[in-house]
């Protein structure tokens, strides 16, 4: 059986050929520094544009990727990603000229989790030899489109979370070495009935309590099981939601759970709740997490990102903002 209940397991796991990330000065300031493969000290990445900025660094980690994995883009089966602009445009445009077979994917800031999900029935499938998933964020992108330009000064409140600067692309491959990816959740949509944007964390994290939930059943594991817990991102107010969420379950979660908008900053960085954005849990995951279970400083890792269904004009219409979760399992190789 492939599929256990909601739970998706791969008997001949597929394997991370390569990892990279690209980020802005900001988050190069922040404790994971050592680990990113480029940081740029200037956001605009040399571009006329936020928008041409976020391409290009998505275009950087894409080339870093292929580099790290000894391929070229026409030997790479396919290419899933997205971003948070209307119609994936950073994506598109970052991806035009590399002519790889394309999925185009929407999740918000769980889009890594979901591409990374894909990549792997695809691989484990035997469709495709190599598989690509990588997505990206931009500060100032993501204002510019969801809240107001950065001229206008508009103040945010301490529930917000800070859009990250950061893009992130992984590499699956059929056989070989590397990290393993061994089970993956696909989530549900799930609308606790949050409509403040600047409350994100609140309305994401009843759906990563339910993934994670669903997870446990299927594979008759608990918390303890792993090494760290991963969401993406909920900063810390979604984060606080889960864990009070698995205490009346009578399952103390704390131990091992981390959010990747909390570890992709120092405390004393201004990002109120924490980092967020399709680029925050793609830049954590393809630096230090891969890293740590490359390295079997971890052996076990839930990697959950966690995504906001909204858009500008569902927001303008005073909607609630759905939320989803995409897990994925992985481990280290023995």
């Amino acid at each position: 059986m492939k599929k256990i209940g909601n739970t998706y397991c791969f008997e001949d796991p597929p394997r991370v050929l390569s990892y990279a990330s690209t980020v802005g000065k900001k988050e190069g300031e922040g404790p994971l520094s050592r680990d990113f493969d480029y940081i740029s000290d200037d956001n605009t990445f040399g571009e006329q544009s936020w928008e041409k900025a976020e391409s290009r660094m998505m275009s950087m980690a894409l080339e870093r990727v292929l580099a790290k994995g000894s391929l070229t883009a026409s030997q790479l089966g396919c290419i899933l990603g997205g971003d948070l602009l209307n119609q994936c445009i950073s994506t598109t445009f970052a991806l035009r000229p590399s002519n790889v077979p394309f999925f185009g994917l929407y999740g918000a800031c769980s889009t890594m989790a979901e591409g990374l999900l894909l990549a792997a029935c695809l691989v484990d499938g035997e469709f495709e030899s190599t598989a690509c998933a990588i997505t990206s964020s931009h500060f100032c992108s993501a204002e510019r489109q969801y809240r107001y330009p950065l001229e206008y000064g508009g103040q945010r409140p301490q529930t917000a979370q800070w859009t990250a600067t950061a893009a992130g692309a992984v590499i699956l491959q059929k056989g070989g070495k590397g990290v393993k990816v061994t089970r993956a959740t696909p989530g549900r949509i799930a609308d606790p009935g949050v409509a403040a944007q600047a409350n994100m964390g609140a309305a994401m994290a009843l759906s990563a309590y339910q993934t994670l939930s669903r997870f446990f059943q299927d594979t008759k594991t608990c918390p303890t099981d792993y090494d760290l817990i991963v969401t993406g991102d909920l900063g810390r107010v979604g984060r606080q939601i889960v864990i009070e969420l698995f205490q009346r379950d009578k399952i103390d979660i704390k131990p091992v759970y981390d959010d990747c908008g909390l570890m992709l900053y120092h405390g004393d960085q201004d990002v109120h709740a924490g980092g967020s954005g399709c680029g925050c849990s793609a830049a954590v995951l393809c630096s230090y997490l891969l890293k740590a279970l490359e390295q079997k400083v971890l052996k076990k890792v839930l990697f959950c990102g966690t995504g906001a269904l909204l858009s500008p004009t569902s927001a303008n219409q005073g909607q609630t903002i759905p939320g989803i979760c995409h897990l994925v399992c992985l481990e280290a190789d023995h």
